[in-house]
């Protein structure tokens, strides 16, 4: 009985990843990338990025050999003589870092916008949904690359590689905010009608209140799911940035940087280069994108 009775209290959501083989393994597959990133500094054989700790004589070492210097390489060596495993640690650290900054950024612009158009309404809303519809008329790596153009152009050439990664972030979020902002508006104007908001504005709550308080937290289980899907959006933006080469500077390498110079030596055989990092990055990118999903249809009360 006591079984059964547990059983029943598990939320919808619990119940959804428990009879989800797809989600559990996607969570896990997350969860070991986030740790990788994490601890790379404590997993990593190497700095791949102090030139001091480098040995250039083991450059190109197959995967699982040693190289001259003594040193075995589990995933091989680039042409710097660089451990690959300690590049794709360091790299998906840069990587996720770039993602979780990018999402939280939009979250703050779209978020706010998104309430605030969607419960006053009137010019307000008109006019930031129509920056976000002519927003969604351009591609999101077109709008991204712009806005990095340009921020790039106005920073002085010594800054730029020190600032890169706050440019890259920001112009990730600058082109990610509407689809908060449209999903939240949508939302506030179903909830602005309801009894408890109505019942709010009797007993004198202010409209922030109202919104901050009582509207939002009955909005947390969209925003998530786009937060979800957004943060793989974002690093597959950066990664696609940093592979054309107006991403971050190889001193602070994402999985997209190492695909980039990976790319140079397939056709003469160092395969390897390329290949790990781009395997990563696609187990990264798909497991964020799985979890999504299954967010989205756990918290969908149609499908519980």
């Amino acid at each position: 009985m006591k079984t059964l009775s547990w059983r029943r209290s598990d939320s919808p959501v619990k119940r959804s990843w428990a009879h989800s083989r797809t989600a559990q393994l996607a969570t896990v597959a997350l969860l070991l990338c986030l740790l990788g990133a994490l601890l790379a500094p404590w997993l990593a054989s190497q700095n791949p990025y102090d030139p001091a700790g480098l040995e250039l004589l083991d450059a190109f070492t197959p995967p699982g050999q040693e190289g001259m210097a003594g040193g075995r390489y589990l995933l091989g060596a680039d042409d710097q003589g660089r451990d690959v495993w300690s590049s794709i640690l360091y790299g998906l650290r840069m990587s996720v870092l770039v993602g979780l900054s990018a999402v939280a950024l939009s979250l703050l612009i779209g978020v706010p916008l998104g309430l605030a158009a969607g419960y006053f309404g009137g010019w307000f809303d008109n006019l930031v949904m129509r920056i976000a519809d002519v927003q969604l008329t351009f591609p999101v790596l077109l709008v991204a690359l712009l806005i990095f153009g340009v921020a790039r152009g106005i920073l002085p050439a010594g800054y730029r590689d020190d600032m890169a990664i706050y440019v890259i972030v920001l112009a990730i979020a600058l082109s990610d905010w509407v689809q908060y902002a449209r999903t939240v508006r949508g939302a506030v104007m179903v909830e602005k009608h309801k009894d408890y908001v109505a019942a709010a504005q009797l007993i004198g709550r202010s409209r922030a209140a109202i919104l901050v308080r009582h509207i939002l937290p009955n909005l947390l289980a969209p925003v998530l799911v786009i937060a979800t899907i957004s943060f793989a959006l974002a690093i597959v933006t950066e990664s696609t940035l940093s592979y054309l080469g107006v991403g971050l500077p190889p001193t602070e390498p994402s999985l997209g940087t190492l695909i980039r110079i990976g790319q140079g030596f397939l056709f003469s055989g160092e395969w390897w280069i390329l290949l790990f990092p781009a395997l990563m990055l696609l187990l990264l990118a798909l497991s964020v994108n799985l979890v999504g999903d299954w967010l989205r249809d756990a918290l969908n009360p149609k499908l519980q």
